[in-house]
């Protein structure tokens, strides 16, 4: 049943978007915010379609800690889920994504229409300097940057791998940042097919202020993003025996991985 539930909403999921670009291009010459709607609404939607599906329901915490004007969100990447749910909760919103996803049919149109932050990341040594500039510029208008700090979506329970960019743009700019827990992998895991029932939960932590080093700044706030989500992780798979085998082989996978790291070579 399981796997059923999860073909249907997979194939819904994709419908689902279609319908909304589709319905949303005349929206395009109204500006960034008309066409940031889509984002919202397709986010909406998929919520409930999973909930209706796959039992996959959501809770969404801490939105008192949310600052008005512009910030830096700072969220745990666990799934594809956190990439629609996020948008539901910002005016006026950015992601930093590959330049090339932005010559994409459709998609990228609408990219380009959202004012989104795509970077070319062939020029490494310019590409920090380059992503503070246009970071600043997107803060200067109020708006709300979105970063995945490790980069890339990690597993839960998984050792955190969190990169530098996020705290050089912190000590390039002069904004909060709210950090962000979930345990959504859990349920929706990345590169995973299935979709187990239960409960999401999107956790935004107090904020925290500009001021610190770099290094502070980051040490800061991947305890506060890995505590919070490890406690959402084990609220999780309290619930459900099959969610804690997986959390455990996924932690004792980390261990093993972080000891290994640790040895000499030749052992």
């Amino acid at each position: 049943m399981l796997f059923v539930r999860s073909l249907v909403f997979q194939i819904v999921y994709y419908l689902n978007v279609s319908f909304w670009m589709l319905v949303w291009l005349p929206t395009m010459p109204f500006g960034r915010r008309a066409v940031m709607e889509l984002g919202r609404q397709w986010g909406r939607t998929t919520l409930w379609w999973a909930e209706k599906i796959c039992g996959l329901k959501h809770d969404i915490r801490g939105l008192e800690n949310i600052p008005t004007g512009a910030m830096i969100v700072a969220c745990k990447h666990q799934s594809v889920w956190d990439t629609f749910t996020l948008p539901i909760f910002f005016p006026d919103f950015s992601y930093i994504l590959k330049r090339e996803l932005v010559w994409l049919p459709f998609f990228g149109w609408y990219l380009i229409a959202a004012e989104q932050i795509a970077i070319d990341r062939s020029q490494r040594g310019k590409l920090l300097p380059q992503l503070a500039r246009k970071a600043n510029d997107l803060f200067a208008q109020g708006r709300q940057l979105f970063i995945f700090p490790e980069g890339t979506r990690r597993k839960p329970g998984a050792k955190p791998e969190y990169k530098y960019g996020v705290a050089h743009i912190y000590s390039q700019s002069n904004v909060p940042v709210v950090p962000a827990a979930v345990n959504v992998g859990l349920f929706w895991p990345r590169r995973g097919f299935l979709i187990r029932p239960g409960t999401a939960v999107l956790e935004f932590l107090p904020p925290i202020a500009p001021g610190l080093s770099p290094r502070e700044f980051l040490d800061l706030l991947q305890e506060r993003i890995e505590t919070a989500s490890d406690r959402l992780l084990d609220e999780a798979a309290a619930k459900d025996e099959t969610l804690a085998k997986i959390l455990a082989a996924n932690r004792a996978a980390a261990r093993e991985e972080e000891a290994l790291a640790g040895s000499p070579r030749g052992e």
